[in-house]
């Protein structure tokens, strides 16, 4: 077979190209899932928050040969040093394995992990180890192996060891690469896998031609001395794109000095200020910028005036305007004869996170109130249930908006004692949340990956979920869907029928929200649930949050009866939530019995992004899975204000899951599995801002409290 020299390709190519020089080694996805070359991996993984969704046509049939098929691979960086990816590698997208059309065809799902070395001082080398297509039903590609690399000026050499059971050869004994990046924009590769030498080029389109939206790279493998290759040339092509848009930040000066004790609203026993440790905000700092001036409402050229309470009385009157024009809700504003600022509201427009609420509420009162000795106390609740207190000085406050310093707040769960003779504005609460309905949109989607019957089925429609505040932590909530589409094998008379998304409403009922003692959270529904058939239900769910919010305990039984005959359900679970704040992530843990009547535990690692999140779970109960999954904001970062008749808004946080069989020697299919039924309204969703109501979240991500009072000002 003749074979294109790799040599005379790459020369042509570089004579064509313009002289700009590459600034920075870029790395790339290989056609087997992990960063790398062609085949082999480098040392290098994806930078932190970073996902990558490839395609190539290069199929490794069974680790047999080579042949034109598809591979579909979905990678990502979950915290520094360590990338996971899934990868569906078939013949065929949509042919039937148990007919005669799809004998003898691969359809396989793997994953695939790889963790590089922290320590090594880049200027020396990167280490990596990594794994493929571990623990599943039918390890086709099952490979351990590895590889340390080395970059020099344009090149990044890499060599390493590997175990694979491939007929091949591939990644089976010690294999070693070589990349070439003369340009930004394009990028020749050579390596040797195992068993064969390739070569590939890269081209990539700027992430500044996509709207900034990511990169987009296209790879053309020309080269392979495989005695297993049955074409000369595969090609593929990669978007990459960062899970969230923050930017990098730089670190925080430390506050010049603490608030003085005397100055705090609070009882002498509660009232000293908690000063931010660096270590605990030094990666979530402010970004550097040009210091902003905030716009005074109110003369400063006369201390006097200032000081006079007519003149605070207007500042807090014209806040309270001001907050409610925002789109806040139940506001309650008050001062005394010391400065004291009280605010007390309810936040439904961030709605992805409950931290850009106090942003903005802080920015705003930097922004009105100037008298120098001025103090607040900011109370965040939900249907006059209090969540959250952070106390502070207006003064140091307005200097972390205009400068860099850390802001000396005091960051309570709960309400904090009300100061005396506090004068309210208005003598009522603004903005009533009650009896306005709240409409949020968004998928409700059930599919299937690498099965017999195509490489991906789904079902889609469109979900409205309704929450109408009634009093005191209640309300009800309705939710339904309309089918929007699916594919073949979820049709009515197809093997998916039973899965199918239905059109219709699903959860009626009647909800109730108590704040206990002792950080005790309950909430109590009753109702109607469709979970397949027609249910009455009743669920109870009570959860304890620790003081600063790092640890979260939740009890959550339900039991419900089926309408028709004797078919009642009912659940049991435990969960653990920690909360680690400076790694921006959480880790949970629940224990106990399903709907499904399966009884077990599952555990899962969420790496954080902003309001998006990847992760890693494991479930143990009919059966052992392993997978990724991912939740993303399908709303804007600030929804629309409640308006008299309602808001309509987008959900905060949609999830969705890819997993599959480990431990056994098939992999069916298996739905439903660790599941228990919920609705729109959670004590974890609703009230607890997805377990990041806590003190410490706050302190390690100030840099956000400034953001948003400067994009929403």
């Amino acid at each position: 077979m003749y074979r294109v020299k790799p040599l005379f390709v790459g020369g042509l190519a570089t004579l064509c190209l313009p002289a700009i020089a590459a600034d920075e080694l870029t790395s790339f996805q290989s056609f087997n899932g992990y960063t790398g070359l062609i085949n082999t991996p480098t040392a290098e993984v994806l930078d932190t928050g970073i996902i990558d969704i490839g395609y190539n046509n290069q199929l490794d049939l069974r680790g047999a040969k080579y042949e034109d098929g598809h591979n579909f691979i979905f990678s990502a960086g979950l915290f520094s040093g360590f990338e996971a990816s899934g990868q569906i590698a078939a013949n065929s997208m949509n042919d039937n394995l148990f007919y005669e059309e799809g004998r003898g065809q691969l359809r396989d799902l793997s994953f695939n992990a790889k963790y590089q070395i922290p320590y090594i001082p880049k200027n020396w080398f990167s280490l990596a180890f990594g794994a493929k297509d571990v623990g599943g039903a039918a390890n086709n590609y099952e490979t351990y192996y590895a590889v340390a690399s080395k970059t020099f000026g344009d090149f990044r050499f890499s060599a390493g060891m590997s175990k694979s059971e491939r007929l091949t050869g591939q990644m089976d004994g010690a294999f070693a690469g070589i990349e070439w990046q003369p340009f930004d924009w394009f990028t020749l590769q050579a390596e040797h896998d195992g068993e064969a030498e390739n070569a590939a080029a890269r081209i990539t389109i700027p992430k500044k031609w996509l709207y900034d939206l990511g990169t987009l790279t296209l790879t053309s493998r020309f080269y392979s001395s495989s005695d297993f290759d049955e074409q000369n040339t595969y090609w593929g092509v990669n978007f990459s794109t960062p899970l969230t848009s923050s930017v990098k930040h730089r670190s925080l000066e430390a506050a010049p000095q603490p608030i003085n004790e005397q100055s705090t609203v609070v009882n002498r026993a509660e009232s000293r200020y908690l000063t931010v440790k660096k270590s605990a905000i030094k990666d979530n700092a402010l970004a550097a910028q040009s210091s902003p001036v905030i716009k005074r409402h109110v003369a400063q050229h006369n201390t006097k005036e200032n000081n006079a309470p007519n003149s605070v009385n207007r500042q807090v009157a014209s806040l309270k305007a001001k907050l409610a024009q925002d789109g806040f809700e139940n506001l309650l504003v008050g001062f005394n004869s010391e400065n004291q600022i009280i605010v007390q509201f309810e936040n439904s427009i961030f709605n992805r996170n409950d931290i850009d609420a106090f942003g903005l509420v802080l920015g705003r009162i930097a922004e009105y109130i100037t008298p120098i000795n001025a103090q607040f106390n900011v109370v965040l609740a939900k249907y006059d249930i209090p969540l959250m207190s952070i106390t502070g000085q207006v003064n140091n406050y307005r200097e972390f908006i205009e400068g860099d310093i850390t802001p000396d707040l005091n960051i309570t769960k709960g309400s904090l004692v009300m100061p005396k003779g506090v004068t309210w504005v208005g003598l009522t609460r603004t903005n009533s949340p009650y009896f306005k309905p709240r409409v949020t949109f968004g998928p409700a989607l059930t599919n299937a990956y690498a099965t017999e019957l195509g490489v991906y089925d789904f079902s889609l429609a469109l979900r409205a979920d309704i929450d109408l505040p009634l009093w005191h932590g209640a309300g009800v909530t309705a939710g339904g869907q309309v089918h929007v589409a699916n594919s073949d094998d979820f049709d009515n008379n197809a093997p998916f029928r039973r899965l199918r998304e239905k059109t219709g409403i699903d959860r009626a009922v009647f909800y109730q929200t108590l704040e206990l003692p002792f950080g005790l959270y309950n909430q109590t529904q009753v109702g109607f649930f469709k979970e397949t058939y027609d249910y009455t239900g009743i669920t109870n769910e009570t959860t304890w949050l620790s003081e600063a919010g790092r640890h979260k305990i939740t009890a959550n039984v339900g039991y419900f009866e089926y309408e028709d005959y004797q078919g009642d359900r009912d659940y049991k679970t435990l969960s653990y939530q920690y909360n680690w704040v400076e790694k921006n992530i959480t880790l949970h843990a629940t224990a106990g019995e399903f709907w499904s009547e399966d009884t077990g535990a599952k555990v899962e690692s969420r790496f954080w992004f902003g309001d998006s999140y990847l992760s890693i779970f494991l479930e143990d109960t009919a059966v052992r899975k392993v997978g990724l999954a991912f939740s993303i904001p399908l709303t804007p970062r600030k929804d629309m204000n409640v308006m008299r008749f309602g808001q309509i808004k987008g959900n905060e946080a949609w999830r969705h899951t890819a997993s599959t069989q480990i431990g056994e020697s098939h992999n069916q299919l298996v739905f439903n599995q660790g599941y228990t039924p919920s609705t729109a309204i959670s004590l974890d969703k609703t009230f607890l801002n997805q377990g990041r109501m806590s003190s410490d979240y706050i302190y390690g991500n100030l840099s956000r409290l400034k953001d948003v009072y400067l994009n929403y000002k």
